[in-house]
């Protein structure tokens, strides 16, 4: 039976979707048979950052209203055999998809996959009711700033309330704010949530370019935010992983380095 995993998050920005693609693919890269699911109806972009686009014919919202069964709206990547991502609409609201169907769904699917990733739209709207209630255990994705830390906070409570286990990622860290006290430490971010952190990914340019390409960053293994997505995907995978020190050297520090001056 496969794992269902939603990841989540207080706010939209925090890269929640991003966190969703790089954990598909990385899990894929493993050999893992893996279905990404968005349930962020109406907006829709998980099929933009793994680049498949102008692949969808048909989408959740058909699947949840029985016109065709899932397997029919499942668009396999171009890259990656055994990774699959089921759209939704970007034309429905998010109560096209009644909580109860989307349990059906996923339940069924377990028979066929090793993860199922469900995409959850941000906030606390019956969307969230939606995406979180097949589950077996969430994904909080926050970044370090306060009201992000807050807004998660209260979405922990909700995911705590229907009694699931919480893993936190933290996306977007700039050690060098943090350093210089002006970003939320890990410490900081743990006294407010007390979440088990599966995941520290720091803040890297190299993301938004990746993105703008419909290539999930983890599969750049030479970034900063690749390798650490490629570490989150160990620890599901059950792998004693420990924290990497984060570089705080600033850009033309390392390019001192770089040519011994």
């Amino acid at each position: 039976m496969g794992e269902v995993i939603v990841i989540t998050s207080g706010k939209g920005g925090v890269g929640k979707s991003t966190t969703t693609a790089s954990l598909g693919v990385g899990l894929a890269m493993r050999g893992k048979k893996v279905a990404l699911i968005d349930t962020d109806t109406g907006l829709r972009n998980l099929d933009i950052l793994l680049g498949l686009e102008r692949r969808i014919v048909y989408t959740l919202v058909d699947v949840a209203q029985k016109r065709v069964n899932y397997g029919q709206a499942l668009v396999r990547h171009k890259k990656y055999s055994n990774l699959f991502l089921l759209p939704t609409s970007q034309v429905a609201d998010k109560t096209a998809i009644e909580p109860e169907q989307m349990k059906q769904l996923v339940d069924t699917m377990r028979n066929e996959f090793d993860f199922i990733l469900i995409d959850c739209p941000a906030g606390i709207e019956q969307g969230f009711q939606t995406a979180v209630i097949g589950a077996d255990w969430a994904v909080v994705v926050t970044i370090p700033e306060v009201s992000a830390v807050r807004d998660a906070d209260k979405i922990i409570g909700r995911l705590q309330a229907v009694n699931k286990d919480i893993k936190l990622i933290v996306n977007r860290i700039d050690p060098q704010m943090v350093k210089a006290g002006t970003m939320l430490d890990m410490t900081s971010i743990d006294d407010i949530l007390s979440l088990p952190c599966i995941g520290q990914i720091p803040d890297d340019r190299e993301v938004i370019n990746a993105s703008n390409q419909g290539i999930p960053i983890i599969e750049w293994s030479n970034t900063a935010a690749g390798r650490a997505y490629n570490d989150v995907v160990g620890r599901i995978c059950g792998e004693d992983i420990p924290f990497k020190p984060f570089e705080t050297e600033g850009f033309f520090a390392r390019l001192k380095h770089v040519f011994g001056h």
